[in-house]
Formats: structure tokens, C-alpha cells, sequence
């Protein structure tokens, strides 16, 4: 078997079972959870390389889930949803998912996601040392920490990657869709607005720090971090 393990959490043995024996005929090892309590225990005592998380899920659903073990993990997501609605895409990219499928699928297209998401995930832990730092502010992506004049300041993980990124390529600007395709991972196409949600939290965390730099609005275009000599 692999040494990727993957944890299936839906209620449906049907379809547990089904992605049990596409993912094992791919050498991933498989583990499965039925509802989202033991989801997360499951994922504290197995460790796996990516989880594909159902929505509809008894005890906790799949908001709830992704919600905890974005507390502590950067393991990839791969949200399984039924619905399929603007609104069910947006709030899974908000909470930190990395992909997503809509039901009914076919397996081999769930293959392929896991596949995608697994590569970025290793070519990212690859990089070097991610960090960049600027007056009173220093951002490490390798540690996920924001300080600002020294201080570190709490800041879930995708604030994180898209500070960083815009901080990486400053006086740039990119689009929403660039800053979605780019951060998320993925192409997303839909409502933008988890950008000007993550945006917003940034700058009540950051504005006013320095007068040598400032994450703008580029109205009518989308964002950059601004530097000034």
C-alpha cells in the first residue's frame, strides 16, 4: 500500500465502499468515518495525507468538521456536496477547503482531484523557507505566524497564504479570480467575495502598522500590497 492514506467521511457505506475500492486500486490505504465526531477522531489517531469530507454528515456536519481540523492541520480537503450551490462553495473555501465535487460523481474524477491536491501539497511542503518581512511586520508561512512589531497575531490559514502571497509580489495586483485561483489552489468560479471577507480581517489586523507599506484596494481591479520607499 501506499504510505498516503486517505480518510473517506460520509454516512453512505455504499458510497464509502465505493471510493474505498478506486482509492486501493490506486495503492492509497483508506480510512473511513460515518459521521463527523469520529471524523475528527479518526484524523487525530490516523493521520492522513487528505480527507474527503461529505456535508450532510449526523453529529457534526462537514462545516463543523473542516472548522476543527483547520485548528491544527493543513492536510488537504476535498469537500464532497450534494448541493452544489454558490453559497455551500464560498463557505468551504472560507473555512479552508481545498477542493470540492458535487454529487453524484464519477470516482475517476475524484481520483484526479486527489491527485492534483496531493501534488500541490507536496510541491508546497517542498519550498524553502517561506518568509518575508517588512517594517513591523514579519510574515512565515512555513510556521503560519504574522507578527506585527514583534507580536504574533492569531490568523487562520488562508489569511495567512494570501497576505503572503500578495506580500511576496508587492506593488503587483491581482483580480479576485487570480487571488482564488492562486491562494485556493483551484480554478473557482462563482461569487469572489471570500477574498473581500479575507481581505477585510486582514486589514483590522494590519492598517496603520507602517507608513512604508499597505494592503490596498485597487477599485474596479482587486488587491496588491503596496510598498513605498
Amino acid at each position: 500500500m501506499s504510505s498516503e492514506k486517505i480518510l473517506v467521511v460520509d454516512d453512505d457505506q455504499n458510497i464509502c465502499e465505493l471510493l474505498r475500492l478506486y482509492l486501493e486500486k490506486e495503492d492509497y490505504s483508506v480510512v473511513i468515518a460515518n459521521d463527523g465526531a469520529s471524523a475528527v477522531s479518526t484524523f487525530n489517531a490516523e493521520n492522513p495525507a487528505l480527507v474527503l469530507l461529505d456535508i450532510m454528515l449526523p453529529k457534526l456536519d462537514g462545516w463543523q468538521v473542516c472548522r476543527e481540523i483547520r485548528k491544527f492541520s493543513e492536510v488537504p480537503i476535498i469537500m464532497l456536496t450534494a448541493k452544489g450551490e454558490v453559497f455551500d462553495r464560498v463557505l468551504g473555501l472560507e473555512l479552508g477547503a481545498d477542493d470540492y465535487v458535487v454529487k453524484p460523481f464519477d470516482a475517476k474524477e475524484v481520483i484526479a482531484r486527489i491527485k492534483a491536491v496531493l501534488r500541490r501539497s507536496a510541491s508546497s511542503m517542498a519550498d524553502e523557507v517561506k518568509e518575508v518581512h517588512y517594517d513591523k511586520l514579519s510574515i512565515n508561512l512555513t510556521n503560519y505566524e504574522l507578527k506585527v512589531n514583534g507580536t504574533q497575531v492569531d490568523t487562520p490559514p488562508k489569511e495567512m497564504e494570501l497576505i503572503f502571497h500578495l506580500a511576496k509580489n508587492p506593488n503587483r495586483v491581482f483580480t479576485r479570480d487570480q487571488l482564488l485561483d492562486e491562494v485556493w489552489g483551484f480554478d473557482y468560479y462563482g461569487d469572489s467575495r471570500t477574498v473581500d471577507v479575507h481581505i477585510k480581517r486582514l486589514r483590522e489586523k494590519l492598517d496603520g502598522v507602517s507608513d512604508k507599506w499597505e494592503l490596498r484596494t485597487v477599485w474596479g481591479v482587486g488587491y496588491k500590497f503596496e510598498t513605498r520607499e
